[in-house]
């Protein structure tokens, strides 16, 4: 039974540089990946602060309704619905639609409070008076975005 035993020999020397070799070879992959990995915010309308949402103010976009207008009037401030009202109300128009106050008032309530126009839920019983609002909401807002 012949047994070649070999015997190898390193010299401290060598151990030091492969070690030394091997960190700066880390030290370069880890620097690449830092340096060449996606950023995630890189573009501009990702940030809520880069550009306004809307131009601060009041807008108007203006309904008719047989012989009368109704203008549905939103203010906006840069980032925020504020409110969403119907103007001029006269009493002819109350009576003849009944359903324009409340359902007005529910959706203002809601596009407020959700600082948009999706998911918004209709009144029972005016969905055609709300689908009308929202077109003017809709009209609205489009004048205010910049």
């Amino acid at each position: 039974m012949s047994s070649k035993t070999r015997i190898v020999v390193l010299r401290m020397k060598e151990i030091i540089y492969t070690a030394i070799f091997i960190g700066l070879a880390i030290v370069l992959v880890m620097l690449l990946l830092f340096m060449f990995r996606p950023k995630a915010d890189t573009s501009p309308s990702a940030s809520p602060e880069a550009a306004p949402t809307y131009i601060p103010g009041l807008y108007s976009a203006s309904i008719v309704l047989g012989s009368q207008n109704l203008n549905v009037e939103v203010t906006v401030d840069a980032d925020r619905i504020h409110s969403v009202t119907l103007v001029p109300l006269s009493e002819a128009v109350t009576t003849m639609y009944p359903l324009m106050q409340p359902a007005m008032g529910s959706l203002s309530a809601q596009i407020v409070e959700n600082q948009s126009l999706e998911g918004i839920e209709y009144p029972a019983g005016s969905q055609y008076t709300s689908m009308a609002l929202m077109k003017a909401v809709e009209k609205a807002l489009e004048k205010a975005k910049p």
